[in-house]
């Protein structure tokens, strides 16, 4: 029963991981990306939605790994 609740939790975890990545913002590449880079270190760009999305990146792929190792250890 712990496995199958656990399994689950992994499979929405996949599901909102995959979702959270691919919302975010591309990272410019290149030598524009550094010029680009640089304007943004001023001026700051990482704001409201990307910043939400990085944060909930992290949280969803700690979730992710702890129910990995107890899947592993049941």
């Amino acid at each position: 029963m712990l496995k199958t609740v656990v399994l689950i939790v992994q499979i929405i975890c996949t599901i909102a991981l995959i979702a959270t990545v691919l919302l975010q913002s591309g990272k410019s590449a290149g030598l524009s990306g550094s010029i680009a880079g640089g304007s943004e270190a001023i001026f700051g760009k990482k704001k409201g939605l990307d910043d939400l999305f990085s944060r909930m990146t992290g949280y969803i792929a700690v979730v992710f790994i702890i129910s990995t190792l107890l899947l592993s250890l049941l």
